[in-house]
């Protein structure tokens, strides 16, 4: 988990909004005039995974993302109920034809070092992010610009050729300092690991591997944070940092489930920290490298789905913390396809799929064979992530028993995202995907997206998908776009690219000496700046 101050918009694909949370209530700490807001403390959030870049426009990975989410702004964001308004833009005006965008700036911003923030910065993150030359997931969006201008330096008008859904959303990338950037290699650039923006903590220090240091922006446009400091410790062992948090050393973590429920009912627990549940915004998949000989035939990856028990993994994994997961749009959000049918569990079923594909005699071992050949393969997954390891572990003894030979193998965040996932270097992975709240996953699914480093890392072509992922993003007509996306989730649920496993519920855990945190429905991270610690409270 990470608590971002605001959904990030330029992550792809679409939302799992909240439906519900419980909070446990904060302890007394006497009287009103003790929990009055002060400056000063710091929180410390415990993440198992470093960042690999502070530039966001070259990142793919959430942990860059969070800590860019405190350093950078974009012209827009989402708000705690999900509605897109002004952030770096004071305001914006969508012309009729909705083919126009004018932004208002903000006036007064500057950047952490000083300068002002003008309309130039606007053109240049534009500019850098459709360069051939930058190596970035991101730029589709900016490529369905037909013209961008200036006016003056607080405004900047963005024309459209076409309808095209989400344009004002795709504007919540983060904003780039022009004046640091601009006429050098972005690929070369210091503020890869000393980052300089306009968001409300200024970048102070960074240990790899072990913690990122953040520091308030007192000239924040949005008014100073209370909370002074924001760290990220690195902690790759969710059991490790689940103790420094209950020692008093982490302020702020993702529960795992069993943690959630078992390990944080006590009382002395829920005196000094806070619970929260509600959907998260993501879903965990086990993604097939369709590039590889054995995933080409549709059949096998139905089959490894059938031999999948989705619920065995909801209360297994999650202890019912959470929902089965369809294909790549949640149920519940207005382009959810209700009449496409989950391939149900049912080895015998698979058994079958399996023989279709020749896949019908087996080794001493009870392992199938083909031309000589056991089915195996590795399913590759990140360091320090339980339920992602424990999911593999269940799956591994499911597809044993039908008869194919399952080995695990867990690597590093930031080598698992550059070694393995970036150059499509996998048999299987077992990841999962942050969403935004737009239904468009183009960057994720478009057959023009395979290429290394980009986000389609599965190597999923398919012709239909492609025009309707093209139809879904070139209309305003909210039933035309739910028309292609219902339809793209039913080629989904044949083709099977990814064995779409469940969406667990957010576990955030806080100190509760930290005072101000608000659920809604975009969770608990969009106030970050108005969290503040009681002086007779702070321990920093």
């Amino acid at each position: 988990m990470s608590a971002v101050r605001r959904l990030r918009l330029l992550l792809p694909a679409f939302l799992l909004a909240v439906t519900a949370c419980t909070q446990s209530p904060a302890p007394s700490r006497g009287g009103a005039h003790d929990d009055k807001p002060a400056y000063g403390d710091a929180l410390v959030e415990g993440t198992i995974g470093d960042a690999s870049t502070l530039i966001p426009l070259l990142a793919s990975d959430s942990s860059s993302h969070a800590v860019a989410g405190l350093v950078y702004n974009g012209l827009v964001k989402y708000d705690k109920d999900l509605k897109i308004v002004g952030d770096l833009a004071e305001s914006f005006d969508i012309a009729s034809d909705g083919l126009t965008i004018t932004f208002h700036l903000r006036k007064g911003v500057k950047w952490h070092d000083g300068a002002p923030f003008t309309s130039r910065d606007v053109l240049y993150t534009y500019r850098v992010t459709i360069d051939p030359k930058t190596p970035t997931a991101y730029a589709e969006d900016f490529k369905q610009v037909k013209s961008i201008a200036a006016p003056d330096d607080h405004t900047v008008r963005v024309t459209y050729g076409a309808p095209f859904a989400p344009a004002l959303a795709s504007w919540g990338n983060a904003i780039l300092p022009a004046h640091l950037l601009e006429g050098k290699d972005i690929t070369k650039s210091t503020l890869a690991r000393a980052p300089v923006g306009t968001g409300p903590y200024r970048f102070k220090e960074w240990v790899a591997g072990q913690k990122i240091v953040l520091e308030s922006n007192h000239d924040y446009f949005e008014g100073r944070p209370w909370i002074d400091r924001y760290i990220y410790r690195i902690i790759p062992d969710t059991s490790t940092m689940y103790m420094e948090l209950k020692a008093g050393a982490v302020d702020m973590m993702g529960l795992t489930p069993v943690q959630y429920a078992r390990q944080t009912t006590g009382i002395r627990f829920t005196s000094l920290f806070n619970k929260y549940r509600y959907p998260s915004s993501s879903y965990v998949y086990m993604g097939y490298n369709l590039r590889h000989p054995l995933f080409r035939d549709k059949r096998i990856r139905q089959a490894l789905t059938a031999a999948i028990d989705k619920d065995e993994l909801i209360h297994g994994v999650l202890f019912g913390m959470g929902q089965k997961a369809v294909g790549p749009i949640a149920p519940g959000r207005w382009a959810y396809n209700p009449h496409v049918k989950d391939i149900a569990y049912d080895p015998k079923h698979a058994a079958e799929l399996l023989a279709q594909a020749g896949w019908k005699e087996k080794n001493s071992d009870g392992i199938l064979m083909k031309n000589g050949k056991p089915f195996s393969f590795t399913i590759l997954t990140n360091q320090g992530n339980q339920q992602r390891l424990l999911t593999s572990q269940i799956i591994q003894q499911r597809l044993r028993y039908v008869g194919i030979d399952v080995k695990i193998r867990v690597v590093e965040w930031a080598t698992f995202l550059k070694e393995f996932v970036d150059k499509g270097n996998f048999e299987v992975v077992m990841l999962g995907w942050s969403t935004s709240p737009d239904p468009d996953m183009f960057d994720v699914w478009h057959s023009s997206k395979t290429n290394p480093g980009e986000l389609n890392f599965v190597g999923f072509k398919n012709a239909g998908v492609d025009r309707l992922l093209v139809e879904g993003r070139s209309t305003f007509d909210i039933e035309k776009r739910k028309k292609a996306y219902f339809r793209i989730q039913e080629i989904m649920a044949d083709e099977q690219p990814y064995t779409f496993l469940y969406v667990p519920d957010a576990l955030p855990v806080v100190s509760s000496r930290i005072r101000g945190v608000k659920p809604a429905p975009i969770g608990i991270g969009y106030n970050q700046i108005k969290w503040y610690v009681p002086k007779a409270e702070q321990v920093y």
